[in-house]
């Protein structure tokens, strides 16, 4: 395999599933507390778990992830903050790798993202475009980085990473809670 980072190539490259936004549950106080512009900073990290299949195309492997796993956040303020998340990408082996992801907060609000990357392995970086959620997330936007610390692959389709970098900001709609 070449340049494709969604399957486990030779020198041990392997692909996690894409990263989605992440952003936190900002009570009344701490958004009196906002900066003008309204944007929130935030950093964190992600774990996650999850399978992979593959698909050989002429360019190297074609390959769709579904991982889900456990983001703990801390805001510019130092509030620590965590969600479930679970996210499904798509790399068609040509450089091209795009996802889609939602996290849910402990209430069940959900935030959603749009992703886009490198090819997902060791040391590649993710952005995602925060495009909403439900509840107090609703009309959310925002954006955010990480680069995975570690990509591994396990026993038949199992893949597993974590990312420490995890970096963005978000903006919530008037009147959100």
């Amino acid at each position: 395999m070449k340049g494709g980072g969604w399957g486990l190539g030779a020198g041990g490259r392997a692909l996690i599933g894409i990263v989605s936004v992440t952003t936190l549950g900002f009570s009344a106080s701490s958004r009196a507390q906002a900066p003008a512009d309204g944007w929130r900073t935030f950093s964190g990290t992600w774990s996650a778990t999850g399978t992979r299949q593959t698909l050989p195309t002429d360019h190297d492997v074609a390959a769709v992830a579904r991982v889900s796993g456990a983001i703990v956040l801390s805001t510019d303020g130092g509030v620590g903050v965590g969600f479930s998340a679970d996210a499904m990408g798509f790399d068609d082996g040509a450089g091209t790798v795009i996802g889609r992801a939602v996290w849910t907060d402990s209430r069940g609000d959900r935030l959603f993202s749009s992703l886009r990357g490198e090819p997902l392995q060791t040391g590649r970086r993710i952005n995602g475009t925060i495009t909403g959620g439900t509840g107090r997330w609703a009309g959310a936007t925002g954006d955010y980085t990480l680069t995975w610390q570690f990509v591994v692959a396990g026993e038949g389709d199992t893949i597993q990473g974590r990312s420490t970098d995890l970096r963005g900001r978000v903006r919530m709609a008037e009147g959100s809670r």
